[in-house]
């Protein structure tokens, strides 16, 4: 079942992916050659506890952190670990805050020192292919206006659609109807209506789309061990409008002229 935000939800709404966009703010300041991954999901959790939220993720069906922690070939649900940055790594940073009852989400993935240009190429597609996807959000239109207009514009730079995870609709639970493929067929799926909340989330590979899950049941990772990026919003739609509720302006203030 699709839930309608009212107005009141909506502003409650806005409280949390405010809360989840300072705690990326936060890891953003942080991100560095030499950092273990670790390091930067103390920082989210013990900011959105300081700031009176919880950390959804943290013990969602097991899982052992704030952070999906989402190293170079990592797609998704990477764990926390003594994995220290290096480099020319990227690192996805997704996280969940949830305050007063409601969930804000969002993924930015952070270029560790001097990147490759065809990895920091890849990421600023899979960004771009966000707000694509943002931009076809619009009420009366369908789920597969965003989903094809994220495929559509990743495949025309020559990169794959991860097809087994996808976005999703959220308020009180993180992860609610409908589902937010990023690949599809225009006019397909639900229709967007005033006071829904979803996530849309591209997850871009550089080579194969293929995907494996490893033995820890969650870490996603490609199967050719080429590189993968990954950017998420949280936003609500409005009869005249779509209003993204999560923002990367705290990371762009954090990262200055490294901000991409």
């Amino acid at each position: 079942m699709i839930y309608l935000k009212t107005p009141e939800e909506l502003e409650l709404m806005r409280k949390a992916c405010d809360l989840a966009s300072r705690a990326m703010g936060e890891i953003a300041k942080a991100v560095a050659p030499g950092v273990p991954t670790h390091r930067l999901d103390t920082i989210a959790r013990e900011y959105i506890l300081d700031n009176g939220g919880r950390p959804a993720c943290l013990g969602y069906g097991g899982f052992p952190g704030t952070v999906c922690i989402e190293v170079n070939e990592v797609v998704v649900h990477g764990f926390p670990s003594n994995y220290t940055l290096r480099e020319g790594d990227i690192v996805g940073c997704d996280l969940v805050a949830e305050l007063n009852g409601y969930n804000g989400d969002m993924c930015y993935t952070f270029p560790v020192g001097e990147v490759a240009p065809e990895v920091l190429q890849l990421c600023k597609v899979t960004k771009e292919s966000l707000y694509k996807g943002i931009e076809a959000a619009r009420e009366g239109r369908r789920i597969g206006d965003i989903a094809n207009a994220v495929q559509t514009y990743c495949e025309h730079h020559g990169y794959t659609v991860v097809r087994e995870m996808c976005g999703h609709g959220i308020g009180r639970k993180m992860h609610e109807s409908p589902e937010i493929p990023n690949y599809g067929r225009r006019g397909t799926g639900p229709m967007l209506k005033s006071g829904m909340c979803i996530c849309i989330e591209p997850m871009i590979n550089l080579g194969s789309r293929n995907v494996v899950i490893e033995p820890d049941g969650w870490t996603c990772r490609t199967r050719d061990r080429k590189p993968s990026a990954h950017y998420e919003h949280t936003l609500a739609i409005h009869p005249d409008s779509t209003e993204v509720l999560t923002t990367f302006d705290y990371i762009r203030e954090a990262l200055g002229d490294r901000f991409i």
